[in-house]
């Protein structure tokens, strides 16, 4: 790696030295306090400096709005990983503070562990220059690889899928999915999102995207674990009703599975996007993906339930109201949340494409519950 080389933010030039030294810097910062923190809270006992036996920083990735570094901690032994996410940027920098609230909010209003943890943050001036960069450093997903769309080129036969998902492993090789796993790969994204999805007040995760590598997947001994990398916003999608609604049970129950049914539609869309090999054009996923969504909803629903963040009735209640619905309103529902998107958005005429014969389906799997 060039240490000369530098990343432009903003009409502002930073080196790859400028990089490792605000990153060295921030890890040195009160004598190794956020990294002894860190590690202190990963092995839940009390550990002092001197006994990290050493550091080690790489360079990850560039992103659009971040520049993750990968650190590695040696102690007794053991080496522990973390994540340090860096932004240069004004723009990543907006981000990257909001990020790590609503990253910190969720995990202590959830008890799931489907998102990252996070230690501390902070800024760091560069050496000689009027310019800070901001870090904060949250948790390591070790052994979890990026997945895309991609375009199968030996399919075996006319029931072949001509596209499927590949899994980004730079230890075994890259490999694409089998149907089954394909299906529960759709279906554990749309129980996590669920999972974290607040039927009181509308808010849930979003935006998220396919295309951007949000979701991560590990694959070992045909056991599957899916985890989300990054949480960009955390609101409601709608206004909050008024207090006579809130103080009506009948009405209140009808406005969460109004608004259930917006989440789950919208999420049933977005789920079927992504870019050809994570770069290329957008691509619209096999049918596959609805069963999956559908699924991996109702699982979440359930797991929320359990854990008494909804009314224990709510999840039969959904499924008898969306039941309810003909094929003609579902496609009118989509429409309409499809009116929401951005226009200028590059998936706009992906979705309107696509979107009758995605209706069709879902109306049929709703109906073979």
């Amino acid at each position: 790696m060039n240490r000369k080389k530098s990343q432009k933010a903003d009409g502002i030039s930073v080196t790859y030295g400028d990089y490792f030294y605000a990153i060295r810097s921030f890890l040195e910062k009160d004598e190794f306090k956020s990294i002894t923190s860190a590690i202190s809270q990963q092995l839940n006992q009390n550990i002092k400096p001197e006994e990290i036996k050493e550091i080690r920083i790489y360079l990850e990735k560039h992103g659009e709005f971040y520049h993750p570094a990968r650190i590695e901690t040696y102690i007794n032994r053991s080496r522990i990983l973390f994540v340090l996410n860096v932004a240069i940027s004004n723009t990543g920098k907006n981000y990257i503070k909001k990020e790590f609230e609503i990253l910190n909010k969720l995990n202590n209003e959830f008890s799931f562990s489907f998102i990252p943890k996070v230690y501390s943050q902070g800024k760091i001036g560069i050496k000689n220059k009027d310019f800070e960069i901001s870090m904060f450093l949250g948790e390591w997903f070790e052994g979890f690889n990026e997945f895309h769309i991609s375009q199968n080129k030996h399919k075996q036969d006319k029931t072949d899928s001509s596209i499927k998902i590949v899994v980004w492993d730079h230890e075994k090789g890259n490999f694409f999915l089998s149907p089954d796993e394909t299906l529960e790969l759709y279906s554990r994204v749309a129980m996590i999102l669920t999972c974290y999805y607040n039927a009181e007040t509308f808010e849930q995760i979003f935006p998220w995207h396919h295309a951007a590598g949000d979701f991560v997947i590990k694959l070992q001994n045909n056991n599957m674990e899916l985890k989300l990398i990054t949480v960009r916003q955390y609101a409601s999608m709608f206004r909050h009703t008024s207090g006579t609604e809130k103080n009506n049970k009948d009405s209140t129950v009808y406005f969460m599975l109004e608004g259930m049914l917006v989440f789950f539609l919208n999420l049933s869309i977005r789920n079927r996007l992504d870019r050809l090999d994570g770069v290329g054009e957008i691509v619209w996923s096999d049918n596959i993906a609805v069963e999956g969504t559908l699924k991996g909803f109702l699982k979440g629903l359930s797991k929320i339930s359990s854990k008494n963040l909804i009314p224990d009735a709510l999840a039969t209640d959904f499924i008898n109201y969306i039941s309810c619905f003909t094929k003609t309103d579902l496609l009118e529902l989509c429409n309409s949340i499809v009116n929401t998107y951005n226009p200028m958005a590059p998936e706009i005429s992906v979705i309107r494409q696509n979107l009758k014969n995605h209706v069709d389906i879902l109306f049929s799997t709703i109906k073979n519950l």
